[in-house]
């Protein structure tokens, strides 16, 4: 007995079986990225959603397959079939999201998943009780069994190299693979009908059997049914891929406010002592390849203890982030200022050509801090003292060259305040009362 196939179905099967191919890609992939009972719930969910979608392909190919008798299948048999689809599709999963695969277990491996959806084919059209049993040609036979090992070693092979891509050109990979790999799915489903052989006439059982389903219902019933399922797992998947993006995105933004945290002034915004010695380096390193100079403030505030004792440290601290709104517009974008401490400040003046040049800035800050200001309804009134060192000149080590503007300052401060000096050769720390009176 004779069948033929109709062609406009064993092309929808040809899809179905890309498409699954491609969602088996994909889920690879969400599979190996989670840990835990996420991991295991892809994996479930993977293996009913990948699992269907072969089923599907293998109705929908029998669907296509007309004999010139009614056809049936018994639903008790077609559930085995399709519960066999699905454990073989949960194993594919759980050996491509192993965190390795040797070549010997990728061979065990294929040759499991191949006979598994060789049992899944053949056990499908057992479903159809046919009277005299399907005899086999035995070539062909075998080489269904050879062709479903051969397209579950590359397709195991595949979604292992790809599991862990995602977009862009990875996808156009991915869709190329399935492509391969449904495209192998189908010819396996077809070799083994080729090897069916149906005597003349032969009965379908399931046609007549209380527990038999048609072919035509069940088989479109199955594939819309798993093409929804297949789409939703595709929709989910990609779900995760994108609260798998925004969760990489939190974790920069965490990482970049920590570090922030670690080199930036909690209080004003401003690089903290930590930022300070590395901009410092840089700065002698791009003065050293230059041959240029660099000049190092050190702004320490008069009058800031009465503030914090008169109104508090409240007002103490929004006078502190004025402060360093005010010296802001003292430099340009390329020098630093920083907050060491306290109500201590220094300002780097990156590639200067003159001492002039630093004075000149010294008596800009020193002029925006004599003016008043307006916090919380009062009225303050400080000044500053600035200590001034010159690279290379007052010392090559940054170090070095940072005490001894700390040391200029003090002489600031002796000399009554709200005044700059320059660093002299001679000049040592004198004791003088504490730098914030």
């Amino acid at each position: 007995m004779t069948g033929y196939y109709n062609p406009q179905l064993v092309a929808l099967s040809l899809i179905v079986a890309i498409f699954a191919s491609f969602t088996a890609l994909q889920l690879a992939g969400r599979v190996s990225q989670n840990r835990g009972g996420r991991s295991w719930a892809w994996l479930v969910g993977g293996a009913f959603s990948l699992g269907s979608g072969i089923w599907s392909m293998h109705f929908i190919g029998m669907l296509a397959f007309h004999l010139p008798i009614e056809m049936a299948y018994d639903a008790a048999i077609t559930a085995l079939s399709m519960l066999i689809a699905v454990v073989v599709s949960g194993l594919a999963l759980f050996v491509v999201s192993r965190a390795a695969m040797s070549l010997r277990n990728l061979t065990a491996g294929a040759t499991l998943i191949g006979l598994g959806i060789a049992a899944m084919h053949y056990t499908g059209m057992y479903a159809m009780q046919m009277s005299p049993p399907i005899q086999y040609q035995p070539t062909l036979f075998v080489a269904s069994i050879v062709i479903a090992v051969a397209a579950s070693f590359v397709a195991l092979w595949i979604a292992f190299t790809l599991r862990d891509k995602s977009f862009g050109v990875a996808v156009l990979l991915k869709l190329g693979s399935a492509i391969i790999m449904g495209s192998a799915i189908a010819g396996m489903h077809y070799t083994g009908m080729a090897a069916a052989q149906f005597a003349p006439g032969s009965i379908c059982g399931a046609a007549s059997s209380t527990g038999g389903m048609s072919n035509a219902a069940l088989g479109v019933l199955i594939a819309i049914a798993n093409i929804g399922i297949l789409g939703i797992t595709l929709g989910v998947s990609a779900l995760d891929a994108h609260f798998a993006t925004k969760l990489a995105n939190a974790l920069q933004a965490t990482n970049q406010q920590l570090s922030e945290l670690a080199l930036y002034d909690g209080l004003t915004g401003l690089p903290n002592r930590m930022l300070l010695e590395d901009r410092m380096g840089e700065a002698a390193n791009h003065a050293e390849r230059s041959g240029n100079s660099f000049a190092l403030l050190f702004v320490d505030l008069d009058r800031f203890k009465p503030v914090n004792d008169s109104f508090g440290h409240s007002v103490g601290d929004e006078l502190l982030k004025a402060v360093a709104q005010r010296l802001t517009t003292c430099v340009r974008k390329m020098d630093t200022i920083a907050r060491t401490g306290g109500d201590e400040f220094v300002v780097i003046l990156s590639g200067i050509g003159d001492p002039k040049d630093a004075a000149m800035v010294s008596s800009k800050i020193l002029d925006e801090l004599s003016r008043p200001f307006f916090i919380r309804e009062h009225e303050v009134d400080i000044s500053g003292s600035i200590g001034i060192s010159v690279y290379p000149k007052d010392g090559k080590d940054v170090n070095l060259l940072k005490t001894n503007a700390d040391i200029a300052m003090y002489h600031a401060k002796q000399a009554g305040r709200n005044s700059y000096r320059f660093f002299a050769a001679g000049m040592t720390p004198p004791t003088p009362a504490p730098r914030s009176a």
